[in-house]
This record gives structure tokens, sequence and C-alpha cells, in this order.
């Protein structure tokens, strides 16, 4: 199916962004896989058929000062990208009242701005070969507030509007956008996910626990990138909260009130 194709996928030491790089080496894609775990990353190629092209690129979605030269040095020559997948981010365990400042900006640096400026970096390669497919990580709680996850939820809120826009500026270029809304997935997100004082949460969510493996969010990805679809959902029953949210928002606030904040 992605034979002859190249695709860039962050956050792929791990969780979904794993499953994923198993995905399209098993369809015949040839692979730059990124994440800050560089011990990961070689773990998962390693762990990909023997035949798989897959080049390891290690770096921090919170530092975008390199990411231009990190493109650039992929890229240069025939500079051929046919799929981003940005699947990297960061989750949140805090009340607002308890997050200071700088953690908001942390959380925007890694989830937005980071997420944008790869993004930005790989769209002028697009652009030139006039085809070209970019996805971005979004959650059901990018489509409404949820408790404990002030900054998660804005970030990823935020990354809405950037994505629809690069849609509808870049149709004429035969660029494609997706956004991947994810709901309960069995990963290591909330172990990760940074308290009141930005350190590792460290525990798994009972909700998350329970959700849909990897494996299966990731064929569900591929699917919804291959019909073209600019929204992809990534779930079970917990997603009908978007169709909740949006048709019915008195509800929702109703619901709301009971939701577990873990």
């Amino acid at each position: 199916m992605f034979d002859g194709k190249r695709a860039w996928i962050t956050g792929a030491s791990s969780g979904i962004g794993e499953a994923l790089v198993h995905e399209f080496a098993r369809r015949g894609a040839t692979l730059i896989i990124s994440s800050n775990d560089l011990p990961g990353l070689e773990r998962v190629k390693a762990a990909c058929p023997g035949n798989s092209k897959i080049t390891c690129v290690p770096f921090d979605l919170s530092d975008t000062s390199g990411i231009v030269s990190i493109v650039d040095q992929q890229l240069k020559g025939p500079g051929k990208i046919d799929y981003l997948i940005n699947i990297g981010g960061i989750s949140q365990r805090a009340r607002i009242d308890e997050t200071p400042l700088w953690l908001d900006r942390k959380i925007f640096e890694i989830n937005y701005f980071g997420t944008i400026a790869l993004t930005k970096a790989v769209l002028p390669y697009m652009i030139r070969q006039k085809s070209g497919h970019i996805a971005a990580t979004s959650s059901i709680s990018g489509r409404f507030g949820f408790p404990l996850r002030s900054a998660y939820s804005a970030s990823k809120q935020a990354l809405h509007g950037f994505f629809e826009t690069l849609y509808l500026e870049n149709k004429p270029n035969n660029i494609r956008t997706s956004v991947i809304i994810p709901g309960r997935v069995r990963t290591s997100i909330s172990l990760h996910a940074l308290d009141q004082e930005g350190k590792e949460h460290g525990k798994m969510d009972d909700g998350q626990n329970k959700g849909i493996s990897p494996e299966k969010a990731a064929r569900i990805i591929i699917r919804g990138i291959v019909r073209n679809k600019r929204e992809i959902l990534v779930g079970s029953s917990e997603l009908i909260m978007l169709y909740i949210r949006r048709i019915w928002p008195w509800l929702f606030f109703r619901i709301g009130d009971r939701i577990k904040s873990t």
C-alpha cells in the first residue's frame, strides 16, 4: 500500500507512534522516526522487518530551534516526503489554579509549537512536489474542556485551527491534512503526564487502561489517512461525547459535572 512512499512519524518510540511505525513498515514505506528517546527509537527499528528502510532522527519537540536544520538534512536532494504524522505530545494532570504559567507554556511548546514547527519545516518540500499528507494528533479533549487538562486541552484545540487553515491554504498544492482525535488508547501518556510541579503523574488512568490497543488505533489512523479523512476518530464508546457536545451542549455539561478527573 505504501511501497515507494516516505513517511515521517514523531512520538515513534512508544504508544500509537510505535504502532504506526510497524504498520507503515509492514506496508512497505520508507520511514523517518523521531522522539526524544533514541534508545526507544532504535528498539522500535530493530523490531521491524529486517528489510525495513528506517532512519532514526531524535529531537525534542520542546526545542524548536534546530528543526529546520534537521528537516533539511533529511530531505535534501530529491527531498520527497509523502506523509508527516505528528504523534508526539504530552498530557497534564493539574487544576488550573495549581498550574504555574511556565507549565502552560511548556505544554504548548511541545503539543502546539513543536508540531507546527516541524510541519512548517516540511511544508515547503510538499509544496514543491505538489503533493503530501500531514496529520496532527489532537484528542477528544481537543474538542471540549476536561478536568485537570486545561493546557493540554487548549494546546490540542489550537491544532484544529492551524490544520484546518493549512488544508484550506494548500488544497491547490494537493496537500491533504488530517487531525487525529483519540479517545481512550492504552498508552503511557497518563504515566508521563505533567502534574502541577511539572513532574510525571506516574499513574495509568483507569479509563485509559480500558481503552483500545495502540495497534488497533494505528490501523484506524491508517485507514483514515488512506480515505483522506480530515478528522480521524480513534477510540470506542467515549467518542459519543464528541457528538453530545456538538448537538446537545447542555447535556454535555450535565454529564461533564459527573466526569471523573482521571
